[in-house]
């Protein structure tokens, strides 16, 4: 392909330049001209119409929302696209976001269309951000669309935030407890040993225990660190592997006490998604694949695709839905009333607003309850090693006095 730079008109009279790549000049004519563009001039460049290349670094959700909102206000208030991004790239506080939106108004400008134009980044864009945008240029409702992705976007971060700050105590509490164990093996147990030495004397069982754990603990210590980091490292490189995966999402949404969070939550993320991708227009099958890569869960994945082969064979949704063993009965029932009636993404909206209560009510009965249990597991831990040391202290003062 050749790079053409080319002048033009809109139909305002504006006048319009930029670069594209084409086979020859008569394709830079057609693509302009389907742009609704009057071609004044096109003449091969020598400069090459790829924008320059930016690294997809992370980019906070909450910077996402504020983009997608700015950006649906400004195309609803009149203000061109280009434009738009370019205010917005002077305001953004996120330098990465900043130069991804910079490189996306660079693009725009040479001829792409905005969903191409952010499909170019895919660390920072998702598919289901991407596909939105293309449904909202297709059917002229690209400000709606965006207003419904922050939207989208906000209730997903609240929901992030929930599960995050339910699941902060328990962890601080456990390093904590695991910290304090290990110093008092290390440190703490061979200071008493010397002292239950020098006394001389049987020591009674749960203090042979605890001393012996002591040594084999310090004596072993390098080979532990290099084991418990080999293991994490094997854990983690199987988790990567599909199979990996699959099987421990299975054991995420089965497990006695998670199980019923993950699958609430695994439910909640499908209605919202789903939802919003029907309510801005994209085609049926198109939602499934991309609610299916966005699921977060290999088994829900794999349930979701499942159904979307269904629904090609000319079955409801609701029906491979069912039979999944994934999607509780109430939902699969709700979505069967909304493909009859037609407002599936009405059912699907109330769906997601009621799994989204029951996670915030399942993250706080959970913290509720591993509270408790992480402080009565310290005390069983921490007292059970003072209470060993102490023993043969209280056995002597025991033989002192008789």
């Amino acid at each position: 392909m050749n790079a053409y730079q080319y002048a033009a008109k809109d139909k305002t009279g504006r006048n319009v330049s930029g670069i594209l790549e084409c086979v020859n000049e008569m394709e830079v004519v057609e693509l302009l001209h389907k742009k609704e563009l009057i071609v004044v001039s096109v003449e091969l460049s020598t400069k090459t119409s790829a924008s320059p290349k930016v690294k997809d670094k992370k980019v906070k959700l909450d910077d996402l929302v504020i983009f997608s909102r700015q950006l649906s206000t400004m195309i609803d208030a009149g203000i061109p696209l280009v434009n738009s991004l370019g205010i917005l790239s002077e305001q953004i506080e996120s330098e990465n976001l900043r130069a991804v939106v910079m490189a996306v108004r660079k693009d725009i400008e040479e001829g792409t269309s905005f969903c191409d134009a952010l499909a170019k980044h895919p660390g920072v864009f998702s598919e289901l951000f991407i596909n939105m945008v293309k449904a909202g240029e297709t059917s002229g409702m690209l400000d709606e669309v965006l207003d419904r992705l922050a939207t989208f976007l906000e209730k997903q971060s609240a929901l992030n935030r929930k599960i995050s700050s339910s699941l902060v105590y328990p962890t601080l509490v456990v390093s904590m407890s695991m910290l304090i164990t290990a110093v008092l093996l290390l440190k703490v147990v061979p200071t008493f040993k010397g002292i239950f030495d020098s006394l001389g004397g049987t020591l009674p069982m749960p203090t042979q225990v605890l001393i012996f754990v002591s040594d084999l603990l310090r004596k072993y210590f390098l080979f532990t660190v290099i084991g418990i980091t080999a293991g994490v490292i094997v854990l983690k490189k199987y988790l990567s592997t599909e199979i990996g995966m699959y099987r421990f999402d299975s054991f995420l949404l089965n497990a006695p006490v998670i199980g019923s969070l993950f699958r609430k939550l695994a439910v909640a993320r499908f209605s919202r998604t789903f939802s919003t991708l029907v309510k801005s227009g994209v085609s049926i099958l198109s939602a499934l694949e991309i609610v299916s890569k966005t699921s977060g869960n290999k088994v829900v994945e794999e349930s979701i695709l499942n159904c979307s082969k269904s629904v090609c064979d000319g079955e409801p949704i609701s029906r491979p839905l069912a039979k999944s063993g994934v999607f509780p009965p109430m939902v699969t029932r709700m979505i069967s009333v909304g493909e009859q009636t037609g407002q599936l993404e009405k059912m699907l909206s109330k769906i997601a607003d009621f799994y989204d209560e029951q996670v915030d009510a399942a993250a706080s009965g959970l913290t509720s309850m591993i509270e408790p249990l992480v402080i009565a597991f310290l005390g069983v831990v921490i007292g059970g090693i003072v209470i060993a040391l102490f023993l043969p202290i209280f056995k002597l003062s025991q033989l002192m006095a008789h």
